[in-house]
């Protein structure tokens, strides 16, 4: 610490100036060369100085108004993106209901055309039932017709004989070749 103190006492020591020479004492110089090339920068460099910060001044200035600006367009590019996002969100919304009410019309239109369906296929079910009924009716009908004719015609043979028997054949082919004239 005592150096630093005896470096500040020597401060105020100044050699007097009688002779031509170099001085080493660097604490003594330095100061008086500061002073004398700040004082030279000040007075040749202050036009540049003021100059640079001018110009400096100027681009913050510009930086700023073109921030300002592009600040403005990206606010009333914001607004711009919020009315789309409302109009996009209200068709939305209307596509929405609509899809629901579609929905619902084509559920609606769907069940009618199924219970219709069903309708038919219950209406040819009927239908197929009752001519099943009749093809069995007249199945059984004809069967029982058979029967009977080969009845009939059992007790025939053996109650007739040969000449009553072609009479009787003879009058059953006329009735059938009478009945087939009124068929066709």
């Amino acid at each position: 610490m005592k150096n630093i103190t005896d470096s500040f006492v020597s401060l105020g020591h100044w050699p007097y100036a009688g002779s031509f020479g170099f001085n080493t004492d660097i604490l003594a110089t330095n100061p008086i060369n500061l002073s004398v090339v700040l004082g030279v920068l000040i007075f040749f460099g202050k036009g540049v100085l003021s100059d640079l910060l001018d110009n400096r001044k100027q681009r913050i200035l510009s930086t700023i108004r073109n921030s300002e600006e592009l600040r403005g367009a990206a606010i009333e590019q914001l607004e711009k993106a919020r009315t789309r996002l409302r109009k996009v969100e209200i068709e939305a919304d209307e596509f929405r209901v609509n899809g629901y009410s579609e929905i619902e019309r084509e559920k609606s239109n769907l069940i009618n055309a199924a219970s219709e369906n069903l309708q038919r296929l219950e209406n040819y079910k009927n239908e197929t039932i009752h001519f099943e009924q009749q093809r069995a009716i007249n199945q059984v009908r004809q069967r029982v017709f058979q029967q009977a004719l080969q009845g009939a015609l059992g007790t025939l043979n053996s109650c007739l004989n040969n000449e009553l028997h072609l009479r009787t054949i003879s009058a059953n082919i006329s009735m059938f070749g009478a009945m087939k004239e009124i068929i066709d």
